[in-house]
């Protein structure tokens, strides 16, 4: 092979993980624990890969804490964790019009806690639309409830069938013996399966091809050195880290063959917003003619915005860039710039990879 810190979430209840999981092939990203009552499990994300810890969230207001802190991330999961959030909202309610009242007030906190990922917003408005569909209309407290939570639990099932889909539509494009570049992690840890970009390097390299894969280091989390580094080297899959900055030398000297990343969300015509930094290395892909893809299920496309513009793009707390070199703030009047996303044009994009196919605009299959 060519030779993050996130804040912890001190407030809420967690419980370690078996320390011998932290070296284990089997890990989860979020999961519902018990029966409608019952709580969701998140894996701490800020935490990795140094400790393997548990969140067992109860309240609405902790998954969100949870979501806009990082601890649950990936435009796919924090869609899977809005969805259960809702479900969490209307514990120990048995009268339909509480749980009707309850959703109204918290569905939009939900919603909202982080705008550039769509899944969010549109796993929050189909449970949203069930509520007030004829098939909820007539039911009472627990009936409801029981409609919402299979609801939310089909959200999380169609998530892991996205995912094994986008992995098989994918394989081909990484050839044998070839040197795959992605950014942040679009991993198992992104989703509420294998991933969409790493769900296509795992189907690849199970259907036998050998190849080795080059992460970002996705400043200023560290999402690739913390978390897809922490992925790959569970599947033996070789791994190697390098610096953001570091990518163009990489492409000048021939050593990358495919991108592959996924994306938060990709307006009607295919430009796609994207960890911060995925725009330099389409950049990068397309002055060097190497292929240039973005991995992504049907319920990440906004159909009702035109191009990349008119997506939010979040702008993080100042504290992740200066934290990495101390706990202080810097004297002086500095001023820090953190923009969460960017945005990856249609024409820098080689194919987009989804779970009915590598599809192109205006992408008649999925609308």
């Amino acid at each position: 092979m060519p030779s993050k810190k996130g804040s912890s979430l001190p407030e809420t209840p967690h419980e370690k993980a078996n320390p011998e999981a932290q070296h284990s092939d089997s890990f989860f990203t979020l999961k519902w624990k018990g029966d409608i009552d019952g709580t969701l499990l998140l894996l701490d994300q800020t935490l990795l890969p140094y400790q393997n810890v548990i969140l067992d969230l109860k309240s609405p207001q902790q998954v969100m804490d949870a979501i806009v802190k990082l601890a649950v991330r990936g435009a796919p999961a924090i869609g899977v964790a809005g969805a259960y959030a809702l479900c969490l909202a209307t514990r120990d309610l048995t009268n339909s019009s509480d749980v009707r009242v309850r959703l109204k007030e918290v569905a939009p906190s939900v919603r909202n806690c982080r705008p550039t990922a769509v899944n969010l917003a549109t796993m929050v408005d189909r449970m949203m639309n069930l509520l007030n569909s004829e098939a909820a209309a007539s039911l009472e407290g627990q009936k409801l409830r029981e409609l919402l939570f299979s609801e939310a639990s089909r959200i999380e099932r169609e998530d892991q069938d996205y995912c094994q889909r986008i992995g098989l539509a994918g394989a081909s494009v990484i050839p044998n013996g070839s040197t795959v570049i992605t950014h942040c992690n679009a991993g198992a840890l992104a989703t509420a399966g294998s991933g969409t970009a790493l769900s296509v390097v795992y189907q690849a390299w199970e259907e036998g091809r050998r190849f080795q894969v080059l992460a970002d280091e996705t400043r200023p989390l560290l999402q690739g050195s913390r978390i897809t580094a922490w992925e790959l080297q569970r599947k033996n899959i070789p791994v190697e880290v390098i610096c953001d900055g570091a990518a163009g030398s990489y492409f000048q000297r021939g050593l990358i063959d495919v991108v592959i990343t996924g994306s938060d969300r990709i307006a009607s015509n295919g430009d796609a917003a994207n960890k911060i930094g995925t725009y330099s290395l389409s950049t990068l892909a397309k002055a060097h003619g190497i292929p240039f893809y973005i991995a992504a299920p049907s319920t990440t496309f906004d159909f009702n915005i035109q191009n990349g513009t008119q997506i939010p793009i979040e702008e993080r707390p100042e504290e992740e860039i200066w934290s990495v070199v101390g706990k202080k703030r810097p004297i002086g009047n500095i001023k820090y710039g953190n923009p969460a996303f960017d945005i990856t044009p249609a024409s820098s994009i080689t194919g987009w990879i989804t779970e009915v196919g590598i599809i192109q605009p205006p992408f008649e299959e999925i609308r």
